[in-house]
């Protein structure tokens, strides 16, 4: 993972940058290096067949993949910790099914609701935070990738947060239709238990917390996780107390907090160096304006994509129950849809998910300025945008509009709408601008404006030539 990107984008790439990106496409179908030798290449055999947290940044430092940043080198310093407490790890073990079944209204109504006890056995977790630009998704993968052989035997799993989530909504709805339970909280401890056996090493990205129904299971499934001895890292946006800052029946969730600062090594990851913003050469792959010009480049690359293969029109994805609609698509994994198609109707994260699990490569075209009276659409774009990022799906994006200007108030709308003081300061927090945010953002809650940060920083770093490159090696 390279953590490398320019603060902006030119509106029209030179024939160099397009020869590049074709290059790359037609790379990305023979075979590929793997980083993992590239930056291990002057490693020992013991560190290519059994890499650590320390190894692997000291590596990509040395190859020049990386910067030399004494505050990620502290940080590195606690993943090698955990990882090296993870290699002598011995878990409780996961209770039997029949211990878990739900209590009845009487024992329910007397029982005490103290947090569990932590055995001895039991490892905390990491809860690593920081802004946009930080190093978290990076931090994320060095110390996935490099965990101990033993954590085979134990189960492993590295998850989005926006994933993990509809996993377990789906795995409550289940459990609720088989055994005929009604309450929520019945049905969180054999979910829980399901999750441990399956992993007990769990790593979110983008840990957040955004609606009651999550607010409320999460209390509960964290407890559950951790009793059962699994362990988790997380990256967010936030301190643990700014988690569903505002939100409804915040204090219900506020355990959930407590929790997470006992029993997490709560961690911030920012410093003074935005490592996204650090300049590289760019490869061609967002197209603005909207005109011929651009529409004939955008066109070529998907010609050159998809020459040795057919198109199928209309094809269909099944999520969840429903059909979504795939206008042009091929059996090699590319996918063409307009701005409408995807975010023009009422869709979810799931249904992003599944299609960049479905395809590797997505062209969306047609996307306009987003104003006021389109949140909806916004919203449904910055989910698409997070989807292809985090599942590493290469995004071609013709545009009316640069990136920076994507998600703005239209100048007219904005005579009596000044950027408030609250807004201001997440603004500065997050190292936006005016001119990045565009006249005013069309979001109002903070959670809201993390997102679109990340949006645009995400949208900037895919189209550096490192991270196609990146994705194209695998």
């Amino acid at each position: 993972m390279l953590l490398v990107q320019r603060s902006s984008l030119t509106a029209a790439g030179s024939p160099t940058r397009l020869a590049t990106v074709v290059f790359l496409c037609r790379n990305y179908y023979s075979h590929a290096i793997p980083l993992r030798e590239e930056a291990l290449s002057k490693g020992t055999q013991s560190q290519l067949e059994y890499p650590t947290p320390d190894s692997r940044y000291h590596e990509l430092v040395d190859s020049g993949y990386l910067r030399k940043d004494d505050h990620q080198d502290q940080i590195v310093s606690k993943l090698q910790g955990l990882h090296d407490r993870i290699a002598r790890y011995n878990p409780p073990p996961v209770p039997p099914p029949a211990s878990l079944k739900p209590k009845s209204l009487f024992s329910r109504l007397f029982a005490t609701s103290g947090p569990p006890t932590p055995s001895r056995s039991q490892l905390n977790g990491l809860y690593l935070y920081g802004t946009v630009g930080t190093g978290k998704t990076m931090l994320m993968d060095l110390f996935y990738d490099t965990l101990p052989p033993s954590a085979a035997s134990l189960g492993k799993r590295r998850v989005h947060f926006h994933a993990f989530m509809i996993d377990v909504h789906k795995r409550v709805h289940q459990k609720r239709v088989e055994h005929g339970w009604e309450g929520v909280e019945d049905v969180i401890a054999p979910v829980a238990r399901d999750l441990a056996e399956e992993a007990r090493i769990l790593c979110f990205d983008e840990f957040q917390v955004t609606d009651i129904v999550d607010a409320m299971i999460l209390r509960r499934l964290l407890e559950c996780l951790l009793q059962y001895g699994v362990v988790s890292v997380m990256t967010s946006n936030r301190h643990p107390d700014d988690l569903y800052k505002n939100g409804i029946q915040r204090t219900s969730f506020l355990p959930a907090i407590d929790l997470i600062k006992r029993r997490f090594d709560v961690t911030d990851l920012n410093s003074h160096t935005d490592y996204r913003k650090i300049p590289h050469a760019l490869a061609k792959v967002y197209f603005d304006p909207i005109n011929y010009e651009n529409k004939q480049a955008l066109e070529d690359i998907w010609d050159t994509l998809t020459s040795h293969t057919k198109i199928k029109r209309n094809d269909t994805l099944n999520v969840w129950g429903h059909k979504l609609r795939i206008p042009e698509s091929t059996s090699t994994g590319i996918a063409r849809f307009t701005f409408d198609d995807l975010c023009g109707r009422p869709l979810g994260a799931a249904d992003y998910i599944e299609i960049t699990h479905k395809y590797n490569t997505v062209f969306v075209t047609d996307v306009p300025k987003l104003t006021l009276n389109q949140k909806d659409k916004a919203r449904r774009f910055i989910t698409l945008i997070d989807a292809c990022y985090e599942n590493h799906t290469r995004l071609f994006v013709l545009s009316e509009v640069p990136i920076h200007l994507i998600f703005s108030d239209d100048p007219s709308s904005l005579k009596d709408k000044p950027i408030t003081d609250h807004m201001r300061s997440t603004m500065d927090d997050l190292g936006l601008t005016d001119d990045i945010v565009g006249s005013s953002s069309i979001f109002s809650g903070d959670e809201e404006v993390f997102a679109f940060a990340r949006a645009c920083s995400r949208l900037i770093q895919m189209g550096t030539k490192e991270w196609v490159e990146a994705v194209v090696r695998g």
